[in-house]
């Protein structure tokens, strides 16, 4: 698995959820995921009807991570934040492939940013580090993403994933056989919490993402 070395002004700052997947089938979800999902929307409308986000105290280890690198998370939202919106403005949320959906699904249960990534497309050893002036890449379905200030995960070729949105260069696709999933989280959030995202990820990978008769292997880590 990708083990990111962290940059020396980001340590103590953030800590990351790190799975590793190998032995993955990209394609559409399957009922018993899309199920999961719309259950898992279903129960945030019931519980946040109404509320702005702000008032949901769910949201502010991910608002908190934003704020220690001086981002106002109101106008850069964390990519949970914005998936949470949607359920509460009663849309859809979006369909795209077993892996991205199982992706969201965390994303909306632990309401902190996950990052997903096609491993084999990732060049060499990875740093996790602040942007720097200038930096910016292609984001999926999306024009370029500024990265300067923001938390970056960069390999030999550059960055390609931060906690708003991904790069379209690692992105996964039907190609994807090897998968790398960061969950972004402040420092001081609790690790007995984050191995347990972390367990609800590897499980529902086994369910949701092995290749047809083949062997599907996980792993898992906190970092620091």
């Amino acid at each position: 698995m990708i083990v990111p070395e962290i940059s020396a002004e980001l340590r103590g700052s953030i800590l990351l959820g790190l799975t590793g997947a190998e032995g993955v089938a990209i394609e559409p979800s399957g009922p018993a995921l899309l199920s999961e999902i719309e259950d898992l929307a279903h129960a945030l409308a019931a519980e946040h009807f109404g509320r702005p986000p702000g008032e949901i105290t769910a949201l502010e280890p991910a608002r908190r991570l934003y704020k220690a690198f001086g981002i106002d998370p109101t106008r850069t939202r964390p990519s949970s934040e914005a998936l949470l919106r949607r359920v509460l403005q009663g849309k859809p949320l979006p369909r795209i492939s077993n892996a991205v959906d199982l992706c969201n699904h965390g994303a909306l249960r632990f309401l902190l940013p996950i990052g997903l990534y096609d491993a084999g497309k990732i060049k060499g050893a990875v740093t996790l580090r602040r942007g720097r002036a200038g930096e910016s890449y292609p984001g999926i379905r999306k024009e370029d993403v500024h990265l300067e200030g923001r938390p970056i995960l960069a390999d030999a070729e550059g960055p390609f994933g931060n906690p708003t949105s991904d790069s379209l260069r690692t992105c996964v696709d039907g190609t994807t056989r090897s998968l790398w999933m960061v969950i972004f989280a402040p420092s001081g959030y609790p690790r007995d919490r984050l191995e347990g995202h972390l367990a609800f990820v590897r499980d529902g990978m086994a369910r949701h993402l092995p290749a047809p008769g083949g062997s599907l292997t996980t792993s898992g880590l906190l970092v620091p």
